[in-house]
């Protein structure tokens, strides 16, 4: 047999020894498990518990029903609208942007939708309020402008309806009241 030089046989030791050290990473790493998570402690739910809470949502297919209700009453009477509908929570469910509506309605109309739905009325009505209370227009994500209207259910806010892009506040909340409208339908 011949005999391999000093630096032949090191490489093939480096060698050898990367390539058992990446097999048994590759074996370790295939097998490895997480380990168990303890189990979550289960909240007992029954009408009793006080721990619980229910709320009520729209399905997409409503807040959708609703937005392109909106959409179609400003289709109408010719006005390029941002249709948007958002949850009990503020978080959009579905916006719709109508042909030619401008670039600043997107994000007018889901504002406006949050605003009614934050204090379930019309934004008409809390644009007076403004008045007695300046302040409130600062609460982020709000919009003290005519053109949202919020959706109740039993008397409680459960989405809010937003519309911007008409030349008037006034417009845009008659295109709401539409969305509204047609949930009742």
């Amino acid at each position: 047999m011949k005999k391999l030089s000093l630096r032949t046989r090191v490489l093939t030791g480096a060698v050898a020894a990367a390539a058992l050290g990446a097999g048994t990473f590759g074996a370790v790493s295939a097998s490895a498990t997480a380990p168990a998570a303890a189990p979550a402690a289960a909240v007992k739910a029954d009408t009793a518990n006080r721990n619980l809470t229910q709320s009520t949502h729209l399905t997409v297919a409503a807040a959708t029903k609703a937005a392109q209700a909106s959409l179609d009453a400003a289709k109408k009477e010719n006005q390029r609208v941002t249709v948007a509908v958002v949850d009990r929570n503020g978080n959009t469910v579905v916006t719709l942007r109508g042909d030619g509506a401008g670039p600043q309605s997107y994000e007018s109309a889901e504002k406006k939708a949050y605003t009614a739905v934050s204090w379930n009325a019309p934004t008409s009505e809390l644009a007076k309020r403004l008045a007695q209370a300046p302040n409130l227009k600062d609460i982020p994500g709000t919009l003290f402008l005519a053109g949202g209207a919020p959706v109740q259910a039993k008397g409680a806010p459960i989405a809010g309806v937003g519309v911007a892009g008409a030349p008037s506040g006034d417009l845009d909340e008659k295109f709401a009241q539409a969305g509204v409208a047609a949930l009742g339908n």
